[in-house]
C-alpha cells in the first residue's frame, strides 16, 4: 500500500463542520489532541478553508476530548533524535508550522473563539492564547510547563505575553504550574468561565452574535486591531483615523448609521 493510500485510510485529525455562519473544527486526535506535525498541516488547511468560505463569517476551535490539546507530541519529538542531525531540520519544520498557524489565525478575516474543555498546555495553551476569544469550562485548565521537561515555552511565549500582562505571563511560563479557568480569567486569557454543560452553547451564542454583525466590518476591525497593537501610540491612531475614514465610506456604514437615525433595523448588504 502506497503512503498516500496510508493517507486517505488514516482517521482525519481535524473535522469541521458550518451552521448558520458559525465553521466549527473539533481537534480529533486523542487522547491528548497532540499539536503533530499533521495535526499541525491539518490546521493550516482547515483556517485557510475558513478563509475561503462564504458561509463562514465565525470560526469555533474545540477539543473531541476532555483535553483541548497537551501542545507538540513529545513522542514524535523523540522519535526525530535518531535523525542524523539530531532531528534538527525536522524540529525546525515543525515549528515553522506552528508559527504558521498561529499566524494564519491572527490574519484570518473572521474572529475565531477557541472552547476549551478540561486541559490546554504547552502549544495547546499557545492555540488558545492566540485564539481572540476564549470561553472554558470551569473545570479548565491552562498550563506552559516546558521549563519542567527542559524545553522552555518560548512560542507560547508570543501570544500569551501579548494577551495578558507579562508578569503574568512569566509567572505561568517560569512556574509551569497549571492555572484554574477563574484565575485564567482574572489574567485576561479567558474571556468566559461557564459550567462544564453549558460550554457549547455559551461559545455558539457568541459566535452566532458575532456572526449576525456585518462581515466586511468585522474584517476590519479585526486586522486594524492586531495591526495597532503593534504600534507607537501617535502611529497607532494615525493608522486607525485612516481605517475609520474608509470605513465610513463603506457601504455597511452609510446603512448601518442611516438606520440608527432613522431609528429602523439595518439592511445589510449581502457577504
Amino acid at each position: 500500500m502506497s503512503i498516500a493510500e496510508q493517507a486517505d485510510l488514516s482517521p482525519a485529525l481535524v473535522d469541521a463542520t458550518v451552521d448558520a455562519g458559525v465553521r466549527r473544527i473539533t481537534l480529533s486526535n486523542p487522547p491528548a489532541n497532540a499539536l503533530s506535525l499533521a495535526m499541525l498541516e491539518a490546521l493550516v488547511g482547515a483556517v485557510e478553508d475558513a478563509s475561503s468560505d462564504r458561509d463562514t463569517r465565525v470560526v469555533v476551535i474545540a477539543g473531541a476530548t476532555r483535553i483541548f490539546s497537551a501542545g507538540h507530541d513529545l513522542k514524535e519529538i523523540t522519535a526525530h533524535r535518531n535523525d542524523p542531525d539530531r532531528g534538527r531540520a525536522f524540529y525546525e519544520q515543525l515549528m515553522a508550522r506552528c508559527g504558521a498557524l498561529m499566524q494564519a489565525i491572527v490574519h484570518l478575516p473572521k474572529p475565531v473563539i477557541a472552547e476549551v474543555a478540561g486541559i490546554a498546555t504547552a502549544a495547546g495553551c499557545q492555540l488558545v492564547a492566540n485564539c481572540d476569544l476564549v470561553v472554558a469550562s470551569q473545570d479548565a485548565r491552562f498550563q506552559t510547563p516546558g521549563v519542567d521537561i527542559g524545553l522552555f515555552c518560548s512560542m507560547p511565549m508570543v501570544p500569551l505575553s501579548r494577551k495578558v500582562h507579562r508578569k503574568h505571563a512569566m509567572e505561568m511560563l517560569l512556574g509551569g504550574e497549571p492555572i484554574s479557568a477563574a484565575r485564567a480569567y482574572e489574567m485576561g486569557l479567558v474571556n468566559r468561565v461557564v459550567p462544564a454543560a453549558e460550554l457549547e452553547i455559551v461559545t455558539r451564542e457568541m459566535a452566532q452574535l458575532i456572526a449576525s454583525k456585518p462581515a466586511a466590518i468585522v474584517k476590519i476591525g479585526k486586522e486594524a486591531f492586531y495591526a495597532q497593537a503593534e504600534m507607537p501610540l501617535a502611529e497607532a491612531y494615525a493608522y486607525t483615523a485612516r481605517v475609520m475614514t474608509e470605513n465610513m465610506l463603506a457601504a455597511e456604514a452609510e446603512e448601518g448609521i442611516g438606520a440608527f437615525v432613522e431609528k429602523r433595523k439595518p439592511r445589510w448588504p449581502g457577504p
